[in-house]
């Protein structure tokens, strides 16, 4: 499953490199290994730089920036193509100690298109394999009224120092702390009870040891309270249900599975599967937690309720010797070869590279840009007006960057170009905020193609 699932995404590479914001976490892990530290404050933005700031995913930026150094493009996407594909060979490795192969074909198949939207070469897309590795260590402690894994505590350490979605994983010792307890005899519950909560403040420890302490937690919250702001930033949504799509037919086939055959779920389970549901369904960049999450909840459950799903036994071991992981290492080497042979680079629509060096935008002064330009701009060495740092910038100024060049308050935008001392504009052909520039007599045209066009103050 790994394997398949390393050969194919390195078969659709481009569509990896999709994000803007892959560039700049490129330039923010070049500036670390540049000035061997972590950033304190803004190093990049035109109208924020020297403000109290977080690189919450420093260590993925170092990752990915060497990844570039190293590989070029193709190296970024080979390093999140690994990613993901060990997230689903750990996910497939643990449903088979519970499930026959058949149904984890089918679980990891529908945890694969739930996650394959978010599939980008960002830093979130290395939190998947210690989120799978977190979750199912500690179920299957659960499961098996075992004491908590002190062994995987290291496990949160190095998930606070690649992306601030440990934070769930620390909020989730809380559901199956208690679960562990629903399970214990009344005589256990007290033992159960000490260890569990010695275990919390372990992993809360263990997640504070990062160059930045407590404060890295605080992230999260910061980022819940950009509230309206989010709704500007497509993944951020609610689930669309105007046309039908993989999330809603694996979501009605699951419904209309349990309702035919019966399932019953113990009352914790629920919790923590409506947990990952509403997440999912609030925010399509949370989908992923639903696919890779769910069917470790369901796993002991299921089996033990559908016996002709249920693993016969311990799963078959690999018999001991080099010749097969040699034939599959060889396979995915020479696959990483061809896909070296494809001209792998990032998406044209975030990549204003033309529009820059015609303008000579650098030398232009300050610059108001398109949303999905502030990351390329980062990469290149330009201030960006804005970029896909959304807690550094705050609800207000997102809101009021997307109105204005949306033309939903026009005598804003003209105040903004003011206030900020634009010189030039960076935007997209489709923006509201082209067709007035166009006609305003203080600003001229001096550049447009499919990607972007370029005004300047005259």
């Amino acid at each position: 499953m790994a394997a398949g699932a390393y050969m194919l995404l390195l078969a659709l590479g481009p569509r990896l490199l999709s994000d803007p914001d892959t560039y700049s976490h490129i330039a923010l892990g070049r500036w670390i290994l540049d000035h061997h530290s972590v950033p304190t404050t803004d190093p990049f933005s035109a109208n924020f730089r020297g403000s109290h700031w977080v690189a919450f995913e420093w260590l993925s930026q170092i990752a990915f920036a060497g990844a570039h150094a190293v590989g070029g493009w193709l190296g970024v996407v080979t390093l999140t193509a690994a990613a993901v594909a060990t997230a689903l060979g750990l996910l497939t490795r643990f449903l088979l100690r519970e499930w026959q192969p058949n149904a984890v074909l089918v679980a990891v198949l529908c945890a694969f298109l739930l996650t394959a939207p978010h599939i980008l070469a960002r830093p979130h897309v290395l939190a998947p394999p210690m989120m799978v590795a977190w979750i199912a260590t500690l179920i299957r402690a659960v499961d098996t009224r075992a004491a908590p894994p002190w062994h995987a505590l290291p496990l949160m350490m190095l998930w606070a120092n690649l992306h601030g979605s440990f934070t769930f994983g620390l909020a989730m010792i809380a559901p199956i702390a208690c679960d562990a307890l629903w399970r214990a005899t009344r005589s256990e519950r007290a033992v159960v009870f000490r260890q569990w909560f010695l275990f919390a403040l372990l992993a809360l420890g263990a997640a504070c040891l990062n160059p930045y302490g407590p404060e890295m937690i605080l992230v999260t919250f910061s980022t819940v309270a950009l509230g309206a702001a989010l709704t500007t930033v497509a993944e951020w949504r609610s689930q669309d249900f105007t046309h039908v799509g993989a999330f809603e037919i694996i979501m009605l086939g699951t419904f209309g599975f349990a309702l035919f055959r019966g399932v019953t779920l113990p009352w914790l389970r629920i919790v923590m599967l409506f947990g990952v549901l509403h997440l999912a369904l609030s925010q399509v960049r949370h989908a992923d937690l639903l696919g890779l999450l769910a069917p470790i909840f369901l796993a002991r459950p299921l089996a033990e309720q559908f016996k002709t799903i249920a693993a016969d036994g311990p799963p078959l071991a690999i018999r001991h010797g080099m010749l097969l992981p040699i034939a599959v290492l060889a396979v995915l080497a020479g696959g990483t070869a061809l896909a070296s042979l494809r001209g792998i680079a990032p998406a044209a629509r975030i990549t204003p590279e033309n529009a820059i060096q015609s303008v000579q935008l650098a030398k232009a002064g300050h610059v108001l840009n398109d949303y999905d330009f502030g990351g390329y701009l980062d990469f290149v060495g330009i201030a960006p007006f804005i970029d896909g740092r959304a807690e550094l910038y705050g609800e207000r100024y997102m809101l009021r960057h997307d109105r204005a060049l949306s033309l939903q308050n026009l005598p804003d935008f003209m105040r903004l170009l003011d206030e900020y001392h634009i010189q030039a504009t960076l935007l997209a052909p489709s923006t509201p905020a082209v067709g007035l520039l166009d006609r305003l007599p203080d600003w001229k045209r001096v550049y447009a193609d499919d990607v972007a066009v370029v005004h300047v103050r005259r």
